[in-house]
């Protein structure tokens, strides 16, 4: 299999990732909130300080923002455009576990989110991480539960729900997005409701599973041997999930999202896949003449059958 990075390291040229401005910043108006009160549990060295760089090449007419050495992660809390829908999405960038595509697998996906009236919550968390171990540049371990990533989510659903009536946001229509590496992520909070860390505070109290998830171009979810990755354990509790992938994905294939199909089909989870013939890897919500490109409009259709926007 080849490594979700792909695309992006064509633009970065990660081989030799360059110091860029440290420490990402969201649009004015905008503040990053600190998801641990100190250091994060499991918490492993960084390759080097937090830095952010720009792809000098374009995708889909625009460059791309990526953030590597995350040690402190946080999350940026965009609040809906318009009508409040009540409903929150956690949205989960991908990068193979050693960057994150902070534009377009996060900022791009909030403005997509919040002119629905959703209240998008932008997750940075730790990278370089497990899958990807960048002490010896390889993944040994392709399909183990990434710890420091997997924390960082559970704990934010969990700060989310704590804080729902600060940011008027139902607590039962919480939701999580993500895209490749993200998407794996997405995978790994929709079947871990149980704590990787022990509590630190009341937020950790709160429910950790998505009320609907998506899953865009996930990776590592299909075995080599075509079967379900066992560290997604579906069970019936999976909350309802939306998938979209290209066929000509040769990043992480369509196997990884035939497999997930077929693993909730199975235990009963409503399902939605989207599956287009064009449109390889990495596009977020960035519009071409692909169809692919315009999964959006079919996710807010299902959005509108769960009950998490209006009809």
């Amino acid at each position: 299999m080849k490594t979700w990075l792909m695309p992006l390291c064509l633009l970065f040229a990660c081989a030799s990732l360059p110091a860029g401005a440290e420490v990402w910043q969201p649009a004015a108006g905008h503040a990053q909130i600190p998801l641990w009160p100190g250091t994060p549990p499991d918490m492993r060295a960084m390759p080097g300080p937090e830095t952010v760089k720009t792809s000098p090449d374009l995708l889909a007419g625009k460059h791309v923002t990526a953030i590597s050495n995350v040690s402190r992660p946080t999350m940026t809390v965009y609040p809906p455009q318009g009508k409040n829908t009540g409903a929150a999405v956690v949205v989960i960038p991908g990068g193979g576990f050693e960057i994150l595509a902070i534009d377009l697998e996060g900022t791009e996906i909030c403005d997509w989110l919040t002119s629905r009236g959703i209240t998008c919550v932008l997750l940075k968390y730790r990278v370089p991480g497990a899958p990807y171990d960048w002490r010896t540049n390889s993944r040994p371990h392709n399909y183990q539960v990434p710890t420091m990533a997997l924390e960082d989510v559970q704990r934010t659903m969990g700060l989310v729900r704590s804080r729902a009536a600060e940011w008027h946001v139902d607590p039962h229509k919480v939701g999580v997005v993500g895209f490749s590496a993200g998407g794996f992520l997405v995978a790994e909070i929709s079947t871990h409701f149980k704590r990787l860390y022990k509590p630190v505070d009341a937020a950790d109290k709160e429910s950790v599973r998505p009320d609907f998830a998506m899953a865009i171009y996930p990776g590592h979810l299909a075995l080599e041997n075509g079967k379900l990755n066992p560290n997604v354990p579906v069970t019936s509790d999976t909350p309802p999930t939306f998938i979209v992938q290209a066929e000509d994905d040769d990043v992480d294939g369509v196997q990884q999202a035939l497999v997930y199909f077929a693993g909730l089909k199975q235990a009963g989870v409503p399902t939605e896949m989207h599956l287009y013939a064009h449109g390889g890897h990495a596009f977020g919500v960035r519009r071409t003449d692909k169809p692919i490109t315009r999964w959006t409009d079919l996710a807010d259709e299902w959005m509108r059958g769960l009950g998490v926007l209006p009809h």
